[in-house]
């Protein structure tokens, strides 16, 4: 016999209905808050966000359950209809299910082996020409610097050369008024903040303008280029019609959320704990000179053997996770485990405190890059799982790896504060380092050569 949605324990603190629920306290910092709705209910627990019952779902056995079912009935489209004014009608939650699988196909066709060499090189002399006036010595705000690097590499193998160093400033600025638009507001109602979402409507068309430019340009010219772009320009759906502009402004706005984001948080994060770490460190560079000094260049190839950066990296995202709140809405009752999740609610999944249980990471508090995976691929979700996984993951993880392997070459790193001043903040719906974020940088003395 199946127990009623009713059974799933209530997470307390709620203001009264009229008031939201809980959504005061999640919206301050969502992965706080989920972590007391586990532990104080634990697997399921049930709270309310501005009108909207949502059951969180902890373990590798309940992500599992939400990644293999249907989206007709466990729908991230219709969870994430506040995205859709930013990326477009006609484009992922704004395009009917197998319009948007066949995007997906799109995606992963710029995110092929000889799309991603030819991406390497572009990042490595992007992170060459971010570093040239450093100096020996100095501090800055890194989550800001990485934050403006990684929108420099993702335009230029995103949309060209051309469009790189002609419209990044303006790309910057239009691209952060569409995230400032993406926060828990849009969980509750996405179109409460009318002066957030007149601006980012304002930022999605003109963004639009710039991109139909670019590609009037290019069909002018006939010429023919390697960046995604050019992948969404030559793309056909299934019967044949090709993307519009609309939606090709669409596709790169999608693939810059899911690349961007977590190339810049994730290459912060990976700092701080290179620099709260000196010995972890150590391993990482001498990997790192060892493939400098055999000169090969950074392609997929060279990338996948780094094992100890590979594992730096990973072991942040398990820590840092940056996206905490994987949400579908239930559209047809929801079976789990003898509970039933009744229509109209939500599901949410929190990488965050799922990487923290011990049940699938032994000593889970502890950073240990060198831990084995999980026995259930269901246990590590940074990048969610199931056929929504990001599709921006592997070239945020090409990034990030490129970025220090260039950075850790050149320079050593340390905290310019005492550690437990890096906190976790959550000023949108992504984990931060503390802002601002600021650590030092030298020049090794022991350099073995430049790229």
């Amino acid at each position: 016999m199946s127990n009623s949605g009713q059974n799933i324990p209530f997470v307390s603190g709620a203001k009264p209905a009229e008031q939201g629920g809980h959504f005061d306290e999640f919206s301050q910092h969502p992965a706080q808050f989920l972590t007391r709705a586990y532990e104080e209910c634990g697997e399921l627990a049930e709270f309310d966000i501005g009108g909207t019952n949502t059951v969180l779902m902890v373990g590798p056995e309940a992500h599992e359950a939400v990644f293999r079912a249907d989206d007709i009935k466990v729908s991230a489209r219709e969870a994430y209809q506040f995205m859709v004014p930013i990326f477009g009608k006609g484009v992922q939650y704004g395009a009917p299910l197998d319009i948007e699988r066949q995007q997906l196909r799109m995606h992963s066709r710029g995110l092929a082996s000889e799309k991603m060499n030819f991406y390497a090189p572009i990042i490595t002399k992007e992170t060459q020409d971010w570093i040239a006036d450093w100096g020996d010595e100095g501090e800055f705000d890194f989550y800001e610097g990485f934050a403006d690097l990684t929108i420099k590499t993702s335009t230029h193998c995103l949309l060209g050369p051309e469009f790189r160093y002609s419209l990044t400033d303006e790309f910057a600025s239009l691209y952060h008024t569409l995230g400032a638009a993406a926060d828990a507001g849009g969980l509750q109602d996405p179109n409460a903040r009318k002066d957030a979402y007149d601006a980012r409507d304002a930022a999605r068309a003109r963004l639009e303008e710039l991109i139909t430019e670019r590609i009037d340009i290019r069909r002018e010219s006939g010429e023919t280029h390697m960046d995604l772009l050019q992948v969404y320009m030559d793309a056909t759906y299934n019967d044949g019609t090709h993307l519009s502009t609309s939606e090709v402004a669409g596709m790169i706005v999608w693939f810059m959320f899911a690349g961007h984001h977590t190339s810049a948080n994730t290459a912060a994060w990976t700092l701080v704990e290179l620099a709260r770490h000196p010995e972890l460190a150590a391993e990482v560079v001498a990997e790192v000179d060892a493939v400098i000094a055999s000169g090969e260049q950074f392609d997929m190839k060279v990338l996948r053997r780094m094992s100890k950066l590979d594992g730096f990296i990973r072991e942040t995202l398990r820590v840092h996770p940056p996206l905490n709140t994987l949400t579908r809405r239930v559209i047809e009752d929801f079976e789990y485990k003898g509970h039933i999740i009744e229509k109209g609610k939500n599901v949410m999944l929190c990488p965050y405190v799922a990487h923290r249980l011990e049940s699938s990471f032994e000593d889970a508090l502890a950073f240990k890059p060198d831990r084995p995976l999980p026995d259930n691929p269901f246990a590590l979700i940074p990048f969610g799982g199931g056929q929504r996984k990001c599709v921006g993951n592997a070239f945020a993880m090409l990034q990030v790896k490129v970025i220090f392997s260039v950075l850790l070459n050149e320079y050593e790193f340390e905290l310019a504060g005492p550690s437990g001043e890096y906190a976790e903040i959550m000023p949108s719906l992504i984990l931060r380092p503390s802002d601002p974020c600021i650590l030092r940088y030298r020049r090794r003395v022991d350099r073995k050569g430049a790229l």
